[in-house]
């Protein structure tokens, strides 16, 4: 009888346009994404409401209102927290000198957060608290309390704000009653230039100025008409770029010409023409397109078509149907008792679920009676990750429908990979070197050259397996299209210079080779793995290094450290080397909160330029798989030495491919948003990361989408 203990339960790349998915799909018409402000996140036009969209919404704004051109992306992680981030283009003014930056304009770039802190009730309003270019140059900082609530179809709103959207500054500061330093906001020029830095000595200080409003959306119509009171009287505009106000009443419309897609027109200022353009969607509620290049699962034989006696089996013929319906390349496939085992890699089907159910079919037609369970073990890159069993005749049941999903989850087991005797029925021998073509993209955003500097690129990605768990991996890269001729700009720095030389990397030659490494992986333990590496590790960085993990299963936390010693690598990205070297590494934690799918990861340690410090990162997971992040850098290099930025940050989406494609994919896409690119706080670029080698230890993906495993 089958005993077991039950458990509980790639390389980063610039932002890219998000324009083209976001049109892919979107948000449900029966439950319509609140508008956009000019600004980004829920509001009227020139001001926010307190209303939040649903967890997961993510948008994108462009809008013009002379002499501004905005361009926002807003996020919705939870349902009480919005976070928008954007550039300004101050059409009017430029960049800087004209020999560096010709005739661009002006870029202004910001972040926004606004809190809810209550939720509306029938008789009472919903309220939010927020602020608006809460760090850096704070050309359009704002701070503001503000209330909405619904009446049918009209939905009013009114706030009080400080700063750039309270400039009229109706009242007296009520937060006086803290101290006299609330009742004046400190301009611009009385602030330490530490752009990148909270500008907490301004928050909520100076004379604040009412704002409000109401939308009013037609029943049977796409439209939303907004009306608008603002408290800026465009009087303190940055870089002495007064505009005039005819009235403080902005008015306009919102056409929805479809779910995900708004176009808006309005009148502000009562002189000034505003239009706009927003595309939007929900990453937490997407679901993947039909997977029409996919090939249909196994028929599930009856009982009597199956086989009897699994030595009769041809198992090599059974491994090549696992990786062509399945995805799961084959290593080895064994059986102990009344359970089979299939070691294998899934290689297509990013929910695991999906994969096991289709196994489970193949290797169901190919037993007898005598077979009760069938368990896929989980590997990546050699390493033993998870097991997941299936009970075969539970999982018959629930194809012919006579049991439901919670009912089937009784005969589903997920554990760790232990030693155990078993009888092998066939071992793999895999091909030693494969290889494939890809076309890359990559930017750079709102420097002053130009406001995108792009590249697009073609890449050879190839690898060599001396034994399953020692490999070569290497990369070349031509560069076929970029404007790169612009980038003149050399960042200053007081720090080592290791990163602020990205001209010079993107420059100096057509033909690249960013990667050329040798890596090793070991399980070391039950709950411990180890990773061993050396060659050209980045397209900046070769050394050698190695990581170990301690991630027990089952459990939402995990610890690693990895430790390198690396030396900055010639212009030309080939096999030469500079002067420069340094010893770097850091020891990570990992923590699943159990709250809302909020992960946190936290490491400790030196980095690229010597500087000691820390890095946070807080990101939400959606059921999907979908991610919301943000990071910030924290070391003991002086904002002065670190420069402009004051210290590392970034916000970043990952999405599934298997959310866009038409055929199944584990692979992901992934968007950073980080504002400049400085020396301090500058971490190696690996290719592997023990953590992420090992993401099938966390059930949640698994269980969440169960019900993935007819499909």
């Amino acid at each position: 009888m089958r005993r077991r203990q039950r458990r509980q339960a790639r390389r980063p790349a610039r932002l890219i346009p998000l324009a083209g998915w976001l049109l892919a799909g979107g948000s449900l018409a029966s439950d319509p994404a609140p508008t956009q402000s000019d600004f980004g996140g829920a509001g009227l036009w020139q001001t926010p409401t307190a209303r939040m969209a649903e967890e997961g919404e993510l948008s994108f704004t462009a809008n013009r209102t002379r002499p501004y051109s905005r361009y926002n992306v807003t996020m919705q992680p939870l349902p009480w927290l919005e976070g928008s981030f954007r550039y300004i283009a101050v059409t009017n003014r430029p960049y800087g000198q004209p020999s560096l930056s010709g005739d661009q304009s002006y870029k202004d770039k910001s972040i926004d957060l606004k809190l809810r802190l209550r939720e509306e009730s029938r008789y009472l309003p919903e309220i939010a608290v927020g602020g608006r270019d809460l760090g850096g140059t704070g050309h359009f900082g704002s701070e503001y309390f503000v209330a909405s609530k619904r009446f049918g179809p009209v939905d009013a709103s009114l706030g009080l704000a400080w700063g750039y959207m309270g400039n009229r500054g109706d009242i007296s500061n009520p937060f006086s009653i803290f101290g006299s330093r609330f009742d004046r906001r400190p301009g611009r020029d009385e602030l330490p230039d530490t752009g990148g830095e909270f500008n907490s000595a301004t928050y909520f200080r100076g004379a604040p100025a009412f704002f409000g409003g109401i939308s009013y959306r037609l029943p049977s119509r796409p439209l939303v008409f907004k009306l608008e009171y603002e408290g800026n009287d465009y009087r303190s505009e940055p870089h002495d770029n007064d505009q005039a106000q005819r009235f403080p009443v902005n008015l306009g419309v919102v056409y929805r010409i479809r779910p995900h897609l708004d176009l808006s027109v309005a009148l502000e200022r009562g002189n000034t023409a505003m239009f706009g353009l927003t595309l939007h969607t929900n990453v937490a509620r997407r679901s993947e397109p039909a997977k029409v290049l996919d090939p249909p699962p196994a028929v599930r034989e009856s009982a009597a078509g199956r086989g009897a006696d699994t030595a009769q089996v041809d198992w090599e013929a059974v491994s090549r149907a696992l990786e062509d319906n399945a995805g799961i390349r084959v290593s080895r496939i064994s059986r102990r008792d009344a359970e089979l085992f299939v070691t294998g890699e899934q290689t297509r089907y990013f929910y695991p679920a999906k994969g096991v159910g289709r196994a489970a079919r193949i290797v169901g037609n190919e037993v007898g009676g005598d077979i009760d369970w069938f368990t896929w073990v989980s590997t990546r890159e050699a390493l033993p990750v998870a097991e997941t069993s299936v009970e075969l005749s539970r999982f018959d049941a629930l194809l012919a429908h006579d049991i439901d999903l919670d009912e089937f989850r009784r005969g589903v087991e997920r554990n760790p990979p232990l030693p155990r005797r078993e009888h092998v029925l066939y071992r793999a021998d895999p091909p030693r070197f494969s290889g494939g073509w890809s076309l890359g993209y990559s930017q750079n955003i709102g420097g002053p050259d130009a406001f995108i500097l792009y590249q697009v690129s073609a890449g050879y990605q190839a690898e060599y397996r001396f034994r399953p768990d020692l490999w070569w991996s290497g990369a070349l890269n031509a560069n076929l299209l970029n404007n790169y001729d612009k980038f003149r700009y050399t960042a200053p720095s007081r720090l080592p210079r290791v990163r602020t030389l990205v001209r010079e990397y993107l420059t100096d030659s057509r033909i690249t080779m960013p990667q050329f490494q040798l890596t090793a992986s070991r399980r070391l333990g039950t709950d411990w793995y180890g990773l061993a590496y050396a060659g050209m590790l980045e397209s900046m960085y070769g050394g050698v290094g190695a990581e170990v993990l301690y991630r027990p299963f089952g459990e939402r936390w995990a610890v690693g450290a990895d430790l390198n010693w690396v030396r900055q690598r010639g212009f030309g990205q080939d096999f030469s080397f500079r002067d420069y070297e340094v010893a770097t590494g850091h020891v990570t934690g990992y923590f699943d909160t159990r709250y809302r799918g909020i992960n946190v990861a936290v490491s400790a340690g030196r980095y690229l330029a010597g500087d000691w410090g820390a890095t946070f990162d807080v990101s939400r997971v959606f059921a999907n798989g979908a991610r919301m992040g943000a990071y910030a850098t924290f070391t003991n290099v002086s904002s002065r030495d670190f420069g402009e930025g004051s210290f590392d940050k970034g916000i970043y989406l990952s999405i599934p491919f298997d959310l866009l494609q038409p055929r199944s994919t584990v692979n992901r896409a992934r968007f950073v948003w980080a504002p400049l690119i400085r020396d301090g706080g500058a971490r190696l670029s690996k290719r592997y990361t023990l953590y992420t080698l090992t993401e099938d230890r966390d059930g949640d993906l698994f269980h969440d989408n169960l019900d993935r495993i007819a499909d």
